[in-house]
Formats: structure tokens, C-alpha cells, sequence
């Protein structure tokens, strides 16, 4: 009997690990991030999103104390208004997909080139680049592309992941911040909590 069970499981788990390594299993998935990404690059408000981080989050994001290493994420503040209006926007969008799906907002900080700060994180907590706890990080090639070109840009460099990179415009034209619209093949509730 126990060997039937574990028969019976193992045949259960091939498919599913087999599709975390097959990028072709994520194709449907990509196909409406994309269409998600397009969508979420008209409907988000640069304008709204530069407003989100308070100049007291900004000063303090580079600021380095020996006695408190954790400064800079405990002054990390948001205007409530930009980040309610922009949080409901992406949880909205999420909806699009068929599937569980987050979009986030990512963006640029200004003064340090190179550097990227994950503004909103979405109800899943999912997302292919943010590191559990940063407040800010570098850029990967991909989003410098997005910011650069305003290209929507899809990455599947993580097993079972897919993200589409879409820019993010203020009412000037000009690209301020990116969605990162991203799914997996297999949820974990767990991933970010470390």
C-alpha cells in the first residue's frame, strides 16, 4: 500500500516540477501578463507614483548609523493617498490574469544611478527581483531597457517564474517608475518570508 501511495505521489509532482523548468508551460501565462503589462502601463499615474515616497523616506533611505542598522526601513514613509490610490490601481490589474498574478511598482531613485526601490508590492508578495527586506537595490539590465526605451520587457531568468517589465508615464511623457506584472507556476505563500 505505501508503495502505491508513493507511486501515486510521485506521478502527481513530475508534471508539476516538470513545468517549473519548462518555460513553454509559462507561454499562456506570459501571453496575459503581457496584455496585463500593456493595460497597467496606461492605467498607472506616474504623477500619483512620484508622490508616493515622502522626502523624510528619501533622506534617510542612503543614511547609514552604527547604532541603528535598521534606519533607513524604520523611516521608510509613504504618502497615504498616492500609495492607497496606486496599491488599489495594481491589485485591480492583478485581477486581469486568470491566474494568481501581482503587479508591482518599481522605481528609480533619483540621485543614485543604477539603484531601484520596489515602491508597492502587491497582496501575493510575489515578485522575480525583490530581496526580502531591501529597501532599495540595483537595477538589473531589464529594467535599465524599460526605463531607457519604454519597451515592455518580459523575464524569465528564475525556474517557474515570468515577469513583464512595462513602463510607467507621468502626464509630461516622461517615464518615471515600471509595473512588474509577474506570476509562477507553483505558489508559496512562504517565499518572501525569511
Amino acid at each position: 500500500m505505501r508503495t502505491v501511495y508513493l507511486l501515486a505521489l510521485l506521478m502527481t509532482l513530475t508534471p508539476l516540477a516538470a513545468a517549473q523548468d519548462n518555460p513553454d508551460a509559462l507561454l499562456p501565462k506570459r501571453q496575459e501578463l503581457e496584455s496585463l503589462a500593456r493595460v497597467g502601463s496606461v492605467m498607472v499615474d506616474g504623477d500619483v507614483c512620484q508622490n508616493i515616497v515622502t522626502p523624510l523616506a528619501k533622506e534617510y533611505m542612503f543614511k547609514v548609523d552604527p547604532r541603528d542598522e535598521f534606519l533607513a526601513g524604520d523611516n521608510y514613509d509613504v504618502d497615504d493617498v498616492s500609495f492607497n490610490i496606486t496599491k488599489k490601481t495594481l491589485i485591480r490589474l492583478s485581477h486581469l490574469t486568470s491566474f494568481p498574478s501581482d503587479v508591482n511598482l518599481w522605481m528609480p531613485i533619483d540621485g543614485h544611478p543604477g539603484k531601484i526601490q520596489i515602491v508597492v508590492r502587491n497582496k501575493n508578495e510575489m515578485s522575480q527581483f525583490w530581496h526580502w527586506g531591501d529597501i532599495y537595490q540595483d537595477m538589473i539590465p531589464p529594467m535599465e531597457t524599460v526605463l531607457k526605451t519604454g519597451q515592455r520587457v518580459t523575464v524569465m531568468d528564475r525556474p517557474g517564474w515570468v515577469s513583464v517589465l512595462a513602463p510607467v508615464y507621468n502626464s509630461l511623457g516622461d517615464i518615471v517608475g515600471l509595473i512588474e506584472a509577474v506570476s509562477r507556476t507553483k505558489m508559496d505563500p512562504h517565499d518572501n518570508v525569511k
